[in-house]
């Protein structure tokens, strides 16, 4: 049997949220549902890379909105899936870090399953090299001072 794979959900609208757990967790998803931003973002800092297979966030939240919070993510772990659904759509909500854009209201359920079906098929496909941590470590050191 395959790992289950896990999903970051975040989203402020508690309805949204149970209704967006309940889907993904009939699909053999596991689903950790957060509330706002600043938790995703303490759950993401404390996880190992790998561990979580996407980030699924609402763009429009309280303190921290939804590219924000994907950036931030990107920041901690930059293989890090990210999808944005939002009610709102602007040019400038568009030009986001996340690797999926949503519509809420012109997206069906079956399109969120599929996007979210073929971005974790991605992110597990094989890795094209690795580099030593001593590399990783300076350039995330040059990246942190830019």
């Amino acid at each position: 049997m395959r790992p289950k794979k896990t999903i970051l959900c975040v989203d402020d609208n508690e309805h949204i949220l149970s209704v967006r757990t309940f889907l993904l967790e009939t699909r053999g998803y596991r689903v950790v549902a957060v509330g706002n931003a600043q938790e995703a973002l303490d759950i993401i800092s404390h996880s190992l890379p790998g561990t979580l297979d996407l980030l699924l966030t609402d763009l429009i939240m309280a303190q921290m909105d939804g590219n924000e919070l994907v950036r931030r993510a990107k920041e901690l772990h930059p293989t890090l899936p990210a999808m944005i659904v939002s009610g709102t759509v602007t040019a400038y909500d568009r030009a986001c870090r996340a690797d999926v854009f949503l519509p809420k209201g012109a997206s069906s359920p079956a399109e969120l399953l599929e996007r979210i079906r073929i971005l974790v098929a991605r992110k597990r496909g094989p890795k094209k090299y690795s580099l030593p941590s001593a590399v990783l470590d300076s350039s995330h050191s040059i990246a942190a001072a830019s």
